[in-house]
């Protein structure tokens, strides 16, 4: 009996053994697939509709995970299996599987197609921008070309000139023509804040009138610092009844950038609803898309000379300085020394 005993303790011993040595290698194997797979740096793209199963393979695949079920298991037992957002993850195989899963339990990196548009430009050079980017230019211009989408625009001209704000934008590759226009319009109406819009109206302007002569303060402008002082005489000439006689009016009337303009061909006598050669006040509508230095410009107008007069001309001189005066005799003089 002792005998048979001492045997069934050995038989046991060695089974509890194989047990814990089953168990120990089970926990070691475990242990290693939640460690780093070793693969390179990868970018995952979850797409909408793309599944936990789906992803758990690529990754596998890719090895950022070494096994995907394992990854699969760990955000379900973490109650993240669902948490999947559409967008980039950036990811690596030097990652365990835990930290894996906790990255694609957090948000997604947006994918965005960044886009600049200069201050100055005209709806028409605005299709090539977005064309170079990626986006279909025909299609926006389309849009841009619809004044509907604009309450200070409809009905009023024939396209969105005027109010597509000029910034750097963060585009998602999948916008919508629509979409993008609207974000420009948007970003512009940010502009017209109460005390900005109440500030035009000081000066005789509503929200398009302020906007129209932005357009022009930033097309006769070399730089911001002289928006004020352009701004000024083009406000006091409008008070005075006297016509603008802004060449770039004339220019984007006749569909010609600035320097093909022609005075012998007869240019600046054509008339235009855009020329302020041949009308009085404002032309008919902006004349390119301003940004927010000539939009406050014409809100921080500089009206007069150091002597108190009121600044009624200006011109560029050819050494790149800015000449201002208040009347037409000492305007043809400066013409006569610097141009």
């Amino acid at each position: 009996m002792r005998r048979g005993g001492t045997g069934c303790l050995r038989v046991l011993a060695v089974f509890t053994l194989l047990l814990f040595g089953a168990v120990g290698g089970a926990l070691w194997y475990v242990r290693g697939l939640l460690g780093p797979a070793g693969g390179p740096a990868y970018t995952l793209e979850v797409k909408p509709g793309d599944t936990l199963a789906g992803v758990a393979g690529t990754l596998q695949a890719q090895r950022i995970v070494k096994n995907g079920d394992v990854l699969r298991f760990l955000m379900r037992r973490s109650g993240t299996a669902g948490s999947l957002k559409e967008g980039l993850y950036d990811l690596n195989g030097q990652m365990t599987a835990e930290q894996v899963a906790a990255k694609l339990a957090g948000p997604a990196r947006i994918p965005t197609v960044s886009v600049t548009i200069p201050e100055g430009r005209r709806v028409r050079d605005l299709s090539a921008i977005f064309q170079k980017a990626g986006f279909d230019g025909a299609a926006i211009l389309k849009v841009l070309n619809d004044a509907s989408l604009s309450p200070y625009a409809s009905g009023k001209q024939q396209n969105l000139e005027g109010f597509l704000f000029p910034a750097t934008y963060d585009l998602r590759p999948q916008a919508t023509p629509t979409q993008i226009v609207q974000t420009l319009l948007d970003r512009m109406t940010q502009e017209f804040t109460t005390d900005r819009v109440a500030s035009a109206k000081k000066l005789g302007l509503n929200v398009r009138d302020w906007v129209i002569l932005a357009s022009m303060v930033q097309a006769e402008a070399a730089n911001d610092a002289e928006m004020p002082i352009i701004a000024g005489v083009f406000l006091n000439r409008l008070r005075d009844g006297m016509t603008l006689g802004s060449d770039p009016t004339v220019a984007y009337g006749l569909g010609k950038d600035l320097p093909e303009l022609d005075r012998s061909a007869g240019d600046f006598r054509r008339d235009t609803p855009y020329s302020t050669y041949t009308r009085a006040g404002l032309p008919a509508g902006p004349i390119n898309n301003p940004g927010q230095a000539a939009l406050l410009a014409v809100l921080s107008p500089k009206r007069t000379l150091p002597d108190g007069r009121d600044a009624v001309y200006f011109l560029h001189g050819l050494n790149g300085n800015i000449y201002v005066n208040h009347t037409y005799a000492e305007h043809n003089r400066d013409i006569a020394r610097y141009r």
